[in-house]
């Protein structure tokens, strides 16, 4: 069940990371020129109350070299990138596990 949730997550994610990469690819052909939007930047499209939200709440509650060096980085990534590799990390989590009968064979 648990293992389903996450392949069902996965597969939302991943068309998540599809739609903004389709998006910047738009961008990209309408510009003559490559254009690749950060995450924050989509973030505060899309809702800019909960991006300070959690800049609050980092501020509060987690050490401060957390924030500037490795979520600032974060939200400096492409969108697409960040929510392909968090699909990628939610089908690792919630894919089947192969029968081995033995060595050499391998059954579902």
């Amino acid at each position: 069940m648990f293992k389903a949730l996450l392949r069902l997550l996965s597969m939302i994610v991943l068309s998540v990371a599809v739609i903004m990469a389709v998006l910047d690819a738009t961008r990209s052909i309408a510009a003559e020129a490559l254009v690749v939007t950060p995450l924050a930047a989509s973030w505060a499209g899309v809702s800019p109350a909960t991006l300070d939200s959690v800049r609050v709440a980092f501020a509060q509650h987690v050490p401060a070299f957390f924030w500037d060096p490795i979520a600032t980085s974060l939200l400096g990534l492409p969108g697409f990138v960040v929510f392909a590799a968090l699909a990628g990390i939610l089908a690792l989590g919630g894919r089947r596990r192969t029968e081995r009968i033995n060595r050499f064979v391998a059954y579902r």
